[in-house]
């Protein structure tokens, strides 16, 4: 696991942003940009950032939205385009900041459809690959029955005090802004794939089969729209996290597209 101390904080746009970088070893290689989920955060991503960026010689970043882990809180509710808001403010802003022009998206679920949004618009700076885990492109009625069954673990279960662990003061920040967006009925409607016929990076996109989040027909959706080359792998016994739950298997496939495509 990463330790809490590699965590550092710096303000960009008039908010605190909690990130974490790890060096390259080769000085040639794309910055991997990670993008968490709608629950996670930087530490939440433990040490996967640090493997995939061993295996590729990437440097790598690592940072937590606002209203995760130690960034500064959000405002709630949500805006239902809190995806497209963060792919066209935040992350362009972020890398203006630290100064990255060569880079490749690594993204999970709601990290995964901004990273998508990110790709699909015309900007100074493209990435070079971008990688999706567990992507979200429409929603899904899956996508709904599982965001309840969270919200049932969050206030009658241990979901909230586990999550706290990792976003103290942020916590309801980080839940709330995420599932009741996706809860709100206005959400049914949400749809990002008129972004992807403009995305002419190299995608690679991992789903799990028995993810309770969303189907293959994410998948099959990015691959019928995307204008760039396409990837993907369908995984068996593998739920919402391929990252965390099918490790190895992963970290090879990234390895090999990032290696592929820098």
């Amino acid at each position: 696991m990463t330790a809490s101390g590699d965590l550092k904080t710096t303000v960009i746009s008039g908010t605190v942003i909690e990130y974490r970088s790890i060096a390259a070893s080769d000085p040639d290689a794309p910055v991997l940009v990670f993008l968490h989920e709608g629950l996670g955060c930087t530490a939440l991503w433990r040490d996967f950032p640090d493997q995939l960026c061993g295996g590729t010689g990437c440097a790598g970043l690592i940072y937590s939205r606002a209203g995760y882990g130690g960034s500064d809180p959000c405002d709630l509710p949500r805006s239902l385009d809190y995806m497209e808001q963060e792919a066209k403010g935040m992350l362009p802003a972020l890398l203006t900041h630290f100064g990255i022009k060569k880079f490749s998206l690594i993204g999970h679920s709601d990290g995964a459809s901004i990273a998508l949004i990110y790709a699909g618009l015309t900007q100074e700076r493209d990435p070079d690959a971008v990688i999706v885990l567990a992507p979200h492109v429409f929603c899904e009625d899956i996508s709904v029955t599982g965001i309840r069954a969270a919200k049932q673990a969050y206030e009658d279960g241990d979901l909230k005090a586990k999550l706290y662990k990792f976003h103290g003061m942020n916590t309801e920040c980080a839940f709330r802004g995420w599932n009741d967006a996706w809860l709100d009925p206005g959400f049914h409607s949400w749809n990002i794939e008129s972004y992807l016929p403009q995305i002419k990076a190299p995608v690679l996109a991992i789903q799990g089969l028995d993810d309770s989040y969303g189907t293959g027909a994410q998948i099959n959706a990015i691959e019928d729209a995307v204008s760039g080359a396409f990837q993907k792998q369908i995984l068996e016994n593998c739920g919402h996290n391929p990252w965390a739950e099918r490790r190895d298997d992963v970290t090879r496939r990234s390895t090999e597209f990032i290696q592929q495509y820098s």
